[in-house]
């Protein structure tokens, strides 16, 4: 009798069906989830992680024997394999007429210099670097003036090429620190232009180059995912982009933020990911020790990526992206 009136596979596991069900419904409409108190980008960040819920529920469906269970999953895995799927195998080529490379130095870097010489041994040929302070500037102009005769800093982002530059001016990304003010030394509060724009003198005509360090994100109570600052710079260089007269552009910078937000929509509908295109993996940045995403972006028009990757850590909390871009 007993076993008679035991539910059967499709009657089983009902709660692991629904919560199936919701992550594929996450997964396929994450874009129309509310970005009311940050929440649609907070998910957004970590998007590829909610993967890792699949395994965790098909366990639980095993353990209970729950057909339904199992035939759900099946949504979100289709989801996440068409987001992130590509991602997973090398889509690398050799080969690349520039080589460039951006990292996020670190306010709060102990060691500048042993940044800078690890930089150089990249073998980039244009190097951004963000989060400048200026008591650091210095080391870093000088340990890699040999490397890179020509640079350019704007506030608290820099540009170092081995090829001349010319037409440099910053780009206005409307940063204001808010609630983050009193967080924040001294020295980076020095301007809110936290961006430039320079063009690049190349065998195969002019690049132009952007540098850009948006605004900071944070969980703050009573207000939740704070990323107004973030916002308004992404729009800014979005339309700043757009109305970019060379043919030939890359961006190169941190952004605070992973392609996957909503927020920058106005930039990736007009520029390519050098990872996504020609990565090999999801690339993440950050935090350096144990990175869970890729807030340091690489984006290209124009021109085509043919490599990308993350270098070895530095003194940083970032990790360096450099990508091989070919004409």
């Amino acid at each position: 009798m007993r076993a008679a009136a035991r539910p059967g596979p499709w009657k089983r596991g009902r709660v692991l069906a629904a919560l199936a069900l919701l992550l594929g419904l996450v997964l396929l409409l994450h874009a129309r989830i509310t970005d009311r108190g940050g929440l649609g980008s907070l998910v957004e960040t970590f998007l590829p992680w909610f993967g890792l819920f699949v395994p965790v529920l098909l366990i639980g469906a095993l353990w209970r024997r729950s057909a339904s269970a199992v035939a759900v999953l099946v949504l979100p895995v289709v989801v996440w394999l068409n987001l992130f799927g590509g991602l997973l195998h090398d889509k690398s080529h050799p080969g690349g007429d520039l080589t460039v490379a951006e990292h996020n130095v670190a306010d709060a870097n102990p060691d500048p210099a042993g940044t800078a010489r690890d930089l150089a041994a990249s073998g980039a040929d244009l190097l951004a670097l963000v989060e400048l302070t200026p008591r650091a500037r210095g080391t870093y102009e000088k340990e890699l003036a040999k490397t890179y005769p020509y640079h350019t800093v704007r506030g608290t982002v820099g540009l170092w090429s081995k090829l001349p530059l010319s037409d440099t001016r910053p780009v206005d990304t409307k940063m204001d620190y808010g609630p983050l003010a009193d967080t924040k030394p001294v020295d980076l509060k020095m301007t809110y232009n936290r961006a430039l724009r320079t063009t690049v003198a190349t065998d195969r005509g002019p690049l132009a180059v952007y540098v850009a360090h948006l605004g900071s994100v944070r969980l703050m109570p009573g207000r939740g995912f704070w990323t107004d600052s973030r916002d308004r710079g992404a729009q800014a260089l979005g339309e700043t982009v757009a109305a970019e007269r060379n043919k030939r552009v890359v961006l190169l910078g941190d952004f605070n933020g992973t392609l996957d937000d909503r927020v920058f929509a106005g930039l990736t509908s007009r520029m390519r990911s050098a990872q996504g295109e020609a990565g090999n993996g999801f690339g993440f940045t950050w935090p350096a020790r144990f990175p869970v995403a890729r807030i340091d972006q690489i984006l290209v028009r124009g021109v085509t990526p043919e490599s990308s990757r993350v270098l070895p850590a530095t003194g940083s909390d970032h990790l360096p992206v450099a990508a091989d871009i070919s004409w």
